[in-house]
């Protein structure tokens, strides 16, 4: 088949029946209904941080097994992720909510009641695959009922979710533990999982979109092998001088997996059988935003894990003061998130993401400078910047990344923008944590104390945290407004 005839059949095949207008009552249900389900289940993918020491000792686990519990999070949500654009077109949005909701509910029952770490683990893993559903569904949502002028101000709020969730999860855990030990993290969540869950059967009844579409097994093996394995490889790296030839294996394989998932994506697309379309990848804006989504989510997640160490461990700071540092951030994001929603409506990206990218990079360039002395009000200080600046990015992101995708390729578009965030904050995580261990331990060798050990790791993961930030700031400069063929 000629190439040009492809494309045509790939840009007239039957789409599925756009959503009726809804009234405005009903459609902040549905949309609240999935915003608070995914703010509940991002805020689980970090609120172990601060609580894992308590389970290593509960537990009598090691920390590189307790870590297994943030990876194996992160490995089960790459996996799951790249078959969301096909569950988005085979199921309904009341099916898939409903199915995610009681998969986060039924793990969270079991890590109340895990009476080991297998347990907690396998708890953790099927709360992952709930979460996995929910956040490409509540980007698919929003794009497919919110009317375009007001697209920006409703990716705003759902910015909120995916920013504000992570940075919270720690205030959340640290004054959790810090009361009443580890458990009631999941106590705690397990009824607000059911009342979301409830509100969702209630608001979220729309015409079913469903399509009986054939599954390409072969492409969720590749899809499986070279997501979960190259997260896994990179959650492995700090680990890699102790089992190089398995880390150099699944790195190998990984990236062969990608590069046949890839190659067969493409061929399936022309007979409209592909598990993942890649086409929104042709779009520049598109592209731009999931590298510059990588850097903020990685940014992110690794700030969060390396601050409580250093300060903990570094500082002798509690948990639940480390907490109530990071709190101020998440409050930051929260109140801008919408506020630059509705500039990004009325003047495009560019007002949003470039200001974003710049106070993102700032906060990380501030973190550069703090030290065994730095007071624990800096480190506010630096993370409400750089929370800001977050904020902004989600928000312009979020949006221009989507406004070049064809409609019935929302549902795909949501899986890459899902995939490249957990992609990201694996990435991230391990840069920040590798680099700070391996430059903590040589100082630790040399005979500095622990403090000040921990501290010229940090120094130096912020550094790396800090230029891609402003390779970030580059790239912002890139995404302009961009119409839809």
């Amino acid at each position: 088949m000629a190439p040009e005839r492809t494309e045509i059949k790939a840009e007239t095949a039957p789409s599925r029946p756009k959503n009726p207008v809804l009234p405005t009552k009903q459609l902040t249900g549905i949309i609240g209904a999935l915003a608070l389900a995914a703010f509940l289940m991002i805020m689980n993918e970090t609120v172990l941080t601060v609580a894992l020491p308590a389970i290593m000792a509960d537990m009598d686990i090691s920390a590189s097994a307790g870590q297994w519990l943030t990876t194996g999070f992160l490995v089960t949500m790459s996996v799951v992720i790249p078959t969301t654009g096909f569950l988005l077109q085979r199921f309904s949005s009341r099916s898939l909510f409903v199915f995610a909701l009681s998969s986060f509910l039924v793990g969270t029952l079991i890590a109340i009641f895990a009476p080991s770490f297998a347990f907690l683990l396998l708890a953790r893993i099927i709360q992952a695959v709930g979460t996995a559903i929910v956040l490409p569904l509540l980007m698919t949502t929003t794009l497919s009922l919110v009317p375009v002028h007001k697209r920006g101000m409703v990716m705003g709020l759902n910015s909120i979710v995916i920013s504000v969730g992570p940075a919270v999860g720690p205030t959340v855990s640290g004054a959790i533990v810090h009361a009443w030990g580890w458990h009631y993290i999941f106590v705690l969540m397990a009824p607000l999982a059911v009342i979301t869950l409830i509100l969702g059967i209630i608001f979220i009844k729309l015409p079913s979109n469903a399509r009986k579409l054939p599954v390409d097994i072969f492409s969720v093996i590749l899809s499986a092998l070279a997501f979960g394995l190259l997260v896994y490889g990179i959650a492995s790296i700090e680990k890699a001088s102790e089992n190089m030839g398995l880390t150099v294996a699944t790195f190998v394989v990984g990236l062969a997996s990608l590069a046949l998932f890839i190659k067969r994506q493409i061929r399936l697309t022309r007979e409209g059988k592909e598990l993942l379309n890649l086409t929104p990848f042709a779009s520049r804006n598109f592209t731009f935003a999931i590298v510059l989504i990588m850097i903020a989510f990685g940014t992110l997640l690794g700030t969060i894990m390396m601050v409580p160490i250093i300060l903990e461990s570094g500082k002798g700071i509690s948990a639940l003061a480390i907490g109530m540092m990071l709190l101020p951030g998440g409050l930051a994001q929260a109140i801008v998130s919408p506020i630059f929603g509705r500039i990004y409506d009325k003047h495009g990206p560019r007002p949003v993401l470039i200001p974003g990218a710049i106070m993102l990079a700032l906060g990380q360039w501030m973190y550069v400078t703090v030290t065994t002395e730095t007071e624990l009000w800096m480190f506010m200080i630096c993370h409400v910047i750089f929370s800001i600046g977050l904020a902004l990015l989600m928000t312009g992101l979020m949006s221009s990344a989507m406004a070049s995708v064809n409609p019935r390729l929302y549902g795909h578009g949501s899986a890459i923008f899902s995939t490249g965030q957990q992609l990201g904050g694996a990435i991230g995580t391990t840069i920040f944590i590798t680099v700070m261990s391996v430059l903590s331990n040589n100082e630790l060798a040399q005979g500095s104390d622990l403090a000040q050990s921990l501290f010229t790791g940090a120094h130096a993961a912020f550094i790396v945290g800090a230029l891609l930030g402003t390779i970030g700031v580059v790239l912002s400069f890139f995404i302009k407004v961009e119409k839809r063929a």
